[in-house]
């Protein structure tokens, strides 16, 4: 079923990407991830996060199930 090895890839990035948003997290990376991005975004930058998260993690499985990338 999982055909491609990245698609499981962008799946967690995409996850690690709403989590950090759903959470506010405090961790290094995303820290300094959400510091850019609230450039742009200003306070709505969590939102944005989880929004681009969810977005991503879809990405992820038609890509690992081989419907995107064939």
């Amino acid at each position: 079923m999982l055909q491609n090895p990245w698609g499981i890839a962008i799946v967690v990035i995409g996850l690690l990407m709403f989590l950090g948003g759903l959470t506010k997290s405090e961790f290094v990376v995303y820290r300094v991830v959400a510091a850019r991005t609230r450039l742009i975004w200003g306070d709505n930058v969590h939102t944005f996060y989880i929004a681009a998260g969810l977005i991503v993690a879809v990405f992820g499985v038609l890509v690992a199930i081989g419907f995107i990338g064939k």
